[in-house]
């Protein structure tokens, strides 16, 4: 027989061994979802009483659709006893989270996924929660009162926030799991999922949510915690362990491949003697790295244990040069980071988003990699790592030249001064700075020298004094904008909206969501629609005066718009819409929630006209 039959046969036998592995982990995902007998059999002994609490404190969260300086909308609303449930329907005293549905990644300002997402990872938001007391987990109720469903994700941590002296080990446990699926009515419910049984208290439970499949903002109401004081004692049935168990997730965890485990699996130490190569070194080196690019982060620790040829493989950095580690923000630290280091010399695209929180990265630790793994990264993707300080930011200002896309959103423990660092950056091409306390003077040094911003997001910021300033700055600096996230900016005006507008001519993407200060008889909306016709996004939510006039505008003069948000208008009426409808062909998304001339009938009769538009409505209770 030809050597390059048995050759082939080899390559071919790899690669369905590779798709057999992704197919066995979504089944595995599957597995955890069932009710374990492990964990469904488990009972306590009746003498020892059950705690029933609801959260104390919601100490961290990923976005919230209210403001920084109330509460409505806002993810605090979780903390107490309900104020909603059992009742229906949208209410401010709710926690809401910013997005939903698909619609924010198919605008301009949506980024690319990275590759090597673990398919079991499929979080979008989440929210952290305290208890007054730490117990035993025997269930975790979550109070849901309008569009429920996208909770996917519950887990305990070992740490007590209310403890004077830090823990020696912080540990995540997942509690309960589920790929999102779609719940078809929008009523209130209490979400009782099945929980597993952990080994050690907690009085701190995070909830991760998905909003792909929901047809409009879920709301949460309340958290309820049930546990005992003391560890449980399970019933005799519980010894049977379902042999299921052995191939989920808790395997892949103890056979230590997780990221807790990286320096064993990527040292190349550790590498034990076994058979030679077979005809794996008889392939080009480009077909087997093409190969290894379908595998996740922990496959290749896994991989580079089997032979030394493909531990030369997995250790090479063509195979880090897009990076995500926000799927292991549970386990990574520094030491993680360490033995990733030699890797990842080559890296572009790298996502630390959710990771070093509590201790597991210090600013050293970051500081030491990126003085490694700096100089090629093109992407950083910092969401909600508040391990990070001024010291971080000037490490990134200087070792990281190349850098277009920085994303910090909901670093809110940053400093106002550390901003001042990425004016250093002059190559940013995206900047996320949603719920930073980013000020005035530093983000007017950062659109100076930063000319080439295409994307830019200051949803939340609420330490700037005056958005007219900022909009005029960016309207004089920043020509080539594509996309501008002003939500909840509290004092811009016509004046600010005319700068911008006259500069920006190429913005694709504007919200200027719950700006109160902007007002339809100034003509600024009227004028945004004649001198950006290349607007796809447009988001006025909450601005009561938009009438019809502006519609027409828009109808006018953005033929090219998909979504647009006017909640809450009293003053566009349907015949309006209607022409909007029709000049604007590509128009996927209309919300008119609680506008007060858009009745159910009218919105019916959109619908028949124009049934591949979303018109959202929805009613004050």
């Amino acid at each position: 027989m030809s050597p390059v039959f048995p050759m082939l046969t080899v390559l071919t036998m790899f690669y369905y061994i590779c798709l057999w592995r992704r197919a066995r982990t979504a089944t595995r995902g599957e597995m955890m979802n069932s009710h374990r007998p492990i964990e469904s059999n488990s009972r306590t002994s009746p003498l020892k009483a059950e705690v029933v609490q609801y959260a104390k404190e919601v100490v961290d969260f990923s976005s919230h659709y209210g403001s920084e300086n109330s509460m409505s909308y806002t993810m605090w609303n979780l903390a107490g006893v309900p104020n909603v449930f059992p009742n229906s329907g949208d209410f401010t005293q709710t926690a809401v989270f910013r997005t939903y549905g698909t619609w924010w990644d198919q605008c301009p300002s949506a980024s690319l996924p990275f590759k090597r997402t673990p398919p079991n990872f499929q979080s979008q938001d989440y929210v952290e929660l305290t208890f007054e007391h730490q117990v035993y987990p025997t269930a975790v109720h979550v109070l849901e009162t309008y569009h429920p469903g996208a909770v996917i994700r519950i887990l305990a941590c070992s740490a007590n926030p209310y403890s004077p002296s830090p823990p020696a080990e912080v540990r995540w446990e997942i509690l309960w799991s589920e790929r999102p699926t779609k719940v078809n009515a929008s009523q209130a419910r209490q979400f009782k999922p099945c929980i597993k049984q952990i080994n050690f208290p907690t009085n701190l439970i995070r909830l991760e949510v998905n909003s792909s499949l929901l047809d409009y903002y879920t709301e949460l109401d309340a958290v309820v915690l049930h546990g005992m004081k003391d560890k449980p004692v399970l019933s005799l049935k519980t010894s049977l362990v379902d042999m299921n168990d052995l191939e989920d997730d808790d395997y892949e965890e103890k056979d230590g491949c997780g990221m807790d485990n990286l320096n064993k699996k990527f040292s190349s130490t550790a590498l034990r003697e076994g058979p030679n190569n077979g005809y794996f070194d008889k392939l080009p080196y480009e077909l087997i790295q093409l190969i290894l690019n379908h595998l996740t982060l922990p496959d290749l620790c896994r991989l580079a244990q089997t032979c030394k040829l493909l531990n030369q493989h997995c250790c090479d950095p063509l195979q880090y040069l897009h990076l995500n580690l926000q799927p292991y923000w549970a386990k990574l630290n520094d030491a993680s980071l360490e033995f990733l280091q030699a890797r990842c010399t080559l890296v572009q695209w790298l996502n630390l988003s959710w990771t070093g929180n509590r201790g597991f990265i210090s600013v050293a630790g970051f500081s030491r990699f990126l003085k490694v793994c700096g100089s090629e990264l093109v992407r950083l993707e910092l969401s909600c790592s508040h391990f990070l300080n001024e010291t971080c930011l000037e490490i990134i200002s200087e070792m990281c030249p190349n850098l277009q896309d920085l994303n910090l959103s909901s670093c809110d423990k940053l400093p106002p001064q550390a901003f001042n660092h990425i004016a250093k950056l002059c190559g940013l091409k995206r900047l996320v700075l949603y719920r930073t306390k980013v000020e005035q003077t530093a983000l007017l040094s950062i659109l100076n020298f930063c000319s080439e911003l295409q994307h830019l997001s200051l949803g939340s910021c609420v330490m700037i004094e005056d958005y007219d300033v900022i909009a005029s700055m960016i309207g004089a600096k920043c020509k080539k904008l594509r996309t501008l996230d002003l939500w909840r900016c509290k004092n811009i005006t016509e004046n600010g909206i005319a700068e911008l507008a006259a500069g920006c001519l190429l913005l694709e993407e504007l919200d200027l969501g719950w700006c109160p200060t902007l007002q339809s008889s100034t003509g600024c909306f009227a004028r945004l629609a004649r001198q950006l016709p290349n607007l796809q996004k447009l988001f006025l939510t909450a601005n009561r005066s938009v009438c019809d006039t502006d519609i027409e505008e828009l109808a006018c003069n953005c033929t090219r718009l998909r979504q647009l948000d006017i909640l809450g208008t009293r003053m566009v009426s349907p015949a309006s819409l209607r022409k909007l409808l029709e000049s604007c062909r590509d128009l996927s998304l209309l919300d008119v929630s609680f506008c007060s001339q858009i009745d159910n009938r009218a919105v019916l009769e959109l619908n028949a006209s124009f049934p591949k538009v979303f018109i959202k409505k929805s009613f004050t209770q």
